[in-house]
């Protein structure tokens, strides 16, 4: 018998201990249900409490699918959580005690986290409106999320909502979405800052106690410093905007800034090594600066002519941009100039002093008077001569071919035209003495056998002296050397090596040899054939 009671005691105490969280047996408890957007990872069993006390459980939590009214009367975040599920909402039903009855229906429902490992249970914040019956379904799925919570007990019913008014839930922001608002790199960094001032903090509860003694007169005074920054006027929002423009700017150098830092400790290091060096440099402060407040107005003329100056220079510098290119390409050409410029100037002094010297004399002034009068004599030849060499070359030309009148013999070189006789019109086929028809070709005549003898028999070559030149001149006579070396006459043979072009006035235009701006010959045959005679018309060259 007594091991009957016993295993009955044992049965009874193993069936209360496993149903202990679906509450006691026998006990009378208070069911309601609320309906909300999303169950936010709540699990059965999971408790339910009131002002930090357990009140009871989630006895199930069933998926429902939303009728269309409430679908479409919803609004704001309940709304849109409904709409990503497909009209799908959760109904948690909740057992509750006794003692709870009845919950207001216009109480406020969160879920909300148990610990940091994800635990989590379901927070009631009582209402002010009428109490809810037994069964009684609260809807947190048509208020948008946005109820308050209850401040002032006798204003919260006139304050609430319409909406609300069934019942409101507030969704919650999870540690998920929290820790995903930050990379892996971030995550892991802030764990090892979690280990590090966990292992900062170990053992100074005494001195964390301290610190926050002394904080208090800090946050005394830190209360009216928050509530003017509070103020609109004082555009605190716009400030984290620009200070965020600001993080963004300096982020491209962020090491240069790095740098900077560690060399500023460096500087400040070496600084505070002396100390007595840096009490002198601070006792020199004040009269440094009464000598500032002295001399700094008069500089304001200085700052206003700088002013005016800067914005003088403003589209030169925008110009520059464009112009650097140009700019650094002088600059390395100039360079090696500038560094051989030092040389140049030494190797110049003794010239430099010569003519010094030179400029120095008396007579220096009466030479360059004489210079003078030599150069108006000699004006008026100049600009004779000089029409006729730059139009029709003929001192170059003359050079030329002054080679080709010379005939090299058994003895040395003779001049061609210079003949002390010529032989007898019947040995040669034309002789310069009379007109034949042909140029004299260094040929016998026919009767003779037509034999080339250039070193016997006179060759004609004509130089190119004429009185032309001038303003619409004839250069006919200076046109020799065209590119094969020739100027043949209409039906001159190709082995005839006289030059004999004729003096036919208006027979050809300017110039039509000369050199261009690329130093080569360039050739225009400018003849006119309208006033060239009978036998040329039709003959090319």
């Amino acid at each position: 018998m007594v091991g009957a009671v016993t295993t009955l005691i044992v049965i009874v105490a193993v069936f209360l201990a496993y149903n202990a969280n679906n509450g006691l047996p026998f006990v009378p408890v208070y069911r309601v249900s609320v309906e909300v957007p999303d169950a936010a990872r709540l699990t059965k069993n999971n408790e339910v409490r009131i002002g930090g006390n357990r009140v009871g459980v989630v006895e199930s939590i069933d998926a429902i699918q939303s009728d269309e009214s409430s679908t479409t009367a919803q609004a704001g975040g309940g709304s849109e959580a409904v709409g990503t599920t497909g009209g799908v909402i959760a109904r948690l039903n909740l057992k509750l005690s006794k003692d709870a009855q009845p919950l207001p229906k216009d109480s406020i429902f969160r879920v909300r986290y148990r610990s940091s490992f994800g635990l989590k249970y379901l927070e009631i914040v009582r209402g002010t409106g009428e109490g809810a019956p037994e069964g009684f379904t609260f809807n947190g799925t048509d208020d948008g999320a946005t109820c308050a919570l209850p401040v002032d007990p006798e204003q919260f019913a006139s304050s609430t909502p319409e909406a609300a008014r069934n019942g409101c839930f507030q969704t919650q922001t999870e540690f998920d979405d929290i820790n995903n608002t930050f990379d892996t790199e971030t995550r892991t960094n802030g764990r090892e800052n979690l280990v590090g001032y966990g292992s900062g903090f170990a053992g100074r509860g005494t001195s964390l106690n301290d610190a926050i003694s002394n904080l208090e007169p800090l946050f005394l005074g830190l209360k009216p410093v928050a509530e003017i920054l509070s103020e609109p006027d004082t555009e605190l929002a716009r400030f984290f905007a620009e200070l965020g423009d600001s993080a963004r700017i300096v982020a491209p150098v962020a090491e240069q800034q790095a740098r900077f830092f560690t060399n500023a400790g460096i500087t400040f290091r070496a600084i505070s090594s002396d100390p007595v060096a840096l009490q002198d440099t601070i006792s020199e402060g004040p009269p440094t600066l009464e000598t500032g407040i002295e001399l700094l107005p008069r500089q304001r003329p200085f700052l206003r002519t700088f002013i005016t100056l800067s914005r003088e220079l403003r589209p030169a510098v925008s110009d520059l941009r464009a112009t650097l290119p140009v700019l650094n390409e002088a600059v390395e050409v100039g360079t090696p100039v500038l560094r051989n410029s030092a040389p140049t100037n030494r190797r110049l002094r003794e010239a430099l002093a010569a003519l010094n010297r030179l400029v120095s004399q008396p007579t220096t002034k009466l030479t360059l008077q004489r210079l003078e009068e030599t150069f108006d004599i000699a004006n008026p030849l100049a600009k004779w001569v000089t029409p006729a060499q730059t139009v029709c070359n003929y001192w170059n030309y003359w050079f030329t071919f002054l080679p080709n009148a010379f005939d090299k013999d058994q003895v040395g070189y003779a001049f061609r035209q210079i003949l002390t006789g010529y032989p007898p019109s019947a040995e040669v086929e034309a002789s310069p003495a009379a007109y034949a028809g042909v140029q004299a070709s260094g040929r016998e005549s026919a009767a003779m056998g037509g034999t080339f003898k250039p070193y016997e028999l006179p060759i004609t070559n004509a130089h190119p002296y004429q009185p032309t030149g001038q303003k619409d001149a004839d250069c006919q006579g200076g046109q020799f050397g065209y590119e094969l070396g020739s100027q043949p006459l209409p039906g001159q043979a190709a082995n005839n090596p006289a030059y004999g072009v004729s003096d036919l006035p208006g027979s050809r235009g300017p110039t039509t040899l000369f050199y261009n701006a690329n130093g080569d010959r360039e050739f225009q045959d400018t003849r006119i054939p309208s006033r060239a005679p009978e036998t040329w018309k039709g003959i090319g060259r």
